[in-house]
């Protein structure tokens, strides 16, 4: 396909996804899901689950193999510069207080579904067909580990952002624990790649990239982005050297993190953890902030539904495999978090809340599962079955959230309704 048959398809993809994701969305607001889930489900979609089952034809024509690389370049561009603005967000203070809650908070809900993980690999591997042929009994167990225990991080910074929870003490909390305990857990898929022929160089690069960065990032890099706010400050308003400047720390950013091997979406949240607040801030939120969300965190969740098959749990054996796998994963995740939060000083409702919150998995589980699917530490079965628990436990995080806490934090006027970018 020549670069101008690429540029065509390219507008043409646009608009279907951004039309999907509108109409989508537009109708998960109405039974009370947040636009983000409704744009997740456009995105299965629009891939073989429904659209290639209905119009394959169709399907392959307007996505062909070879425009996928295209879109998966925008869609890091997108999910990066969003974390970015997440990290904006992020409430620091609020953090240093409730440090110790959001350690404990993480550490929980990343031990106790790992560990029920690791236990339910071996069962599964005696399933003909759900691990690779040349997989080891613990590569198979950190595998499934990881996969129980990760949150969907930027799923959930999006519900927090859509419920008006950004700055305060709950989303806070499990925004700091969503990223500590997905950091690992990227670390951890990084062991197994290096066990499965990745080399012990992938996991040190990992672990070692990654406390590199973040601690350049929030000493060296926070003084250097001060004299850039103060800047701003001075001149009066965003310039476009500013601008330009911010772009291209963002860009390196998102490279150092995913040339590391924990995805450029830490990139980017790190850099937006590390800005200094005031107008440059500010003003940077009010010139890109809507057009990420609305026209490129979309092309995210389209191109990782295009490699979702939610239609190979097909039997009543998976069907049963897949009840197994999303009860540990609730039981692990939404209860290791609430007793964590409850052990730390959190009321019933706000424990339960972080409990809810956490438990969704979201994007970032199908970035991870597609990553052992490509190194054939699974198979399209088991696949099928992890995404099926992706899309549970991230349905049900809203509807949980708004039972246990939102209508009574409502009622009682602590929760804010922020209007979302393309309201």
């Amino acid at each position: 396909m020549s670069a101008s048959q690429l540029s065509v398809i390219f507008f043409l993809q646009m608009f279907v996804i951004l039309a999907a994701c509108r109409l989508v969305g537009l109708a998960a607001r109405r039974v009370g899901q947040p636009q983000v889930v409704g744009e997740m489900v456009a995105g299965v979609l629009l891939g073989p689950s429904l659209l290639g089952l209905l119009a394959p034809g169709v399907q392959r024509e307007l996505f062909p193999p070879e425009s996928l690389k295209v879109l998966f370049v925008t869609a890091q561009l997108g999910i990066g510069l969003y974390m970015f603005f997440v990290g904006i967000e992020f409430d620091t203070e609020v953090f240093r207080r409730q440090a110790r809650s959001a350690a404990a908070v993480s550490l929980a809900g990343m031990l106790v579904p790992f560990a029920l993980g690791a236990a339910l690999a071996p069962w599964l591997q005696r399933t003909p067909g759900l691990f690779g042929d040349t997989v080891r009994p613990h590569e198979a167990a950190l595998f499934l580990g990881a996969a129980i225990a990760i949150t969907a991080f930027p799923m959930l910074a999006r519900i927090i952002y859509e419920r008006g929870l950004t700055g305060t003490p709950l989303g806070t909390l499990s925004l700091a624990a969503g990223a500590m305990g997905d950091a690992v857990a990227w670390c951890v898929l990084a062991v197994v790649l290096a066990s499965f022929g990745g080399g012990v160089m992938v996991a040190v690069k990992a672990i070692g990239g990654g406390v590199l960065y973040t601690g350049l990032m929030l000493t060296v890099g926070r003084r250097w982005l001060a004299r850039l706010g103060a800047a701003a400050e001075q001149e009066g308003r965003l310039t476009p050297a500013m601008l330009s400047t911010c772009l291209m720390l963002l860009m390196l950013g998102a490279w150092a993190s995913d040339a590391a091997g924990i995805h450029a979406v830490f990139g980017g949240f790190l850099l937006g953890v590390a800005m200094p607040r005031g107008r440059l801030t500010r003003e940077l939120q009010r010139d890109l902030e809507p057009f990420t969300a609305v026209f490129l965190l979309p092309m995210f969740f389209t191109y990782s539904g295009l490699n979702t098959r939610l239609d190979m749990v097909n039997n009543l054996e998976l069907l049963g495999l897949a009840l197994v796998v999303l009860a540990a994963s609730c039981l692990g995740k939404f209860g290791a978090c609430w007793a964590a939060a409850r052990a730390t000083g959190a009321d019933q409702r706000l424990a339960l809340a972080v409990g809810a919150l956490m438990n969704a998995r979201g994007m970032m589980e199908l970035i991870l599962l597609n990553i052992g699917l490509q190194r054939g530490i699974i198979q399209a079965p088991l696949f099928s079955i992890l995404v099926l628990m992706a899309v549970v436990t991230t349905l049900m995080a809203s509807p949980v959230f708004e039972l246990v806490y939102g209508r009574h934090a409502r009622a009682e006027g602590k929760l804010r309704t922020k209007p979302v970018a393309d309201d």
